[in-house]
């Protein structure tokens, strides 16, 4: 059963938020604000928040540009994972992963079903890797996002939790990458 070794210490990741809406300000963004105010709550570092349209190479950009850089662990976006013609976040983030975590989807498609039934099979919620960053791409609504964080990521974002977690493989994500 998973738990939190409590005799480990807490390890903070940088993260960043990008909410991805052709209409918010970041006034209005109330599915980042959500994210912004749980993982600081949790310990984390907001590493960077932006806000890009609905536009596949925008949202890749953005996405590269924090993949390559040293001071984001993890990036977290809200907004364009439905089915309608302009929700490309998805595609975007796929655009960019090296390695696909394919159980993600599956595992917030569970957790959405306890919480609003069968309409969770409209959400496509992806995770990936890229560059030893972590990608998840949540739907835009804060209860989405609230689940995510709340069910998922809270968990694997601490190295305390077990039987493991996305924070004590970190270090190895790139490994592929680095000379021998």
């Amino acid at each position: 059963m998973s738990r939190i070794d409590e005799t480990l210490d807490f390890i903070p990741v940088r993260i960043a938020v990008l909410t991805v809406s052709d209409t918010r300000s970041l006034a209005e963004d109330r599915s980042g604000q959500t994210l912004v105010d749980r993982l600081t709550e949790a310990g984390h570092q907001l590493a960077s928040r932006e806000i890009v349209p609905d536009e596949r190479a925008e949202i890749a950009q953005q996405l590269q540009r924090w993949i390559d850089d040293p001071a984001v662990d993890v990036v977290i976006s809200t907004g364009g994972t439905g089915l309608t013609g302009r929700d490309v976040t998805v595609e975007a983030h796929r655009d960019v992963y090296e390695k696909e975590i394919d159980a993600f989807g599956t595992v917030f498609t569970m957790v959405s079903m306890q919480k609003i039934g069968t309409s969770a099979v409209q959400s496509r919620a992806t995770a990936g890797v890229a560059g030893g960053t972590y990608l998840f791409a949540l739907p835009g609504s804060p209860g989405a996002c609230r689940d995510a964080w709340d069910e998922i990521l809270l968990k694997q974002l601490d190295f305390r939790h077990r039987p493991c977690n996305f924070v004590e493989i970190m270090p190895r994500l790139d490994e592929n990458l680095r000379r021998r």
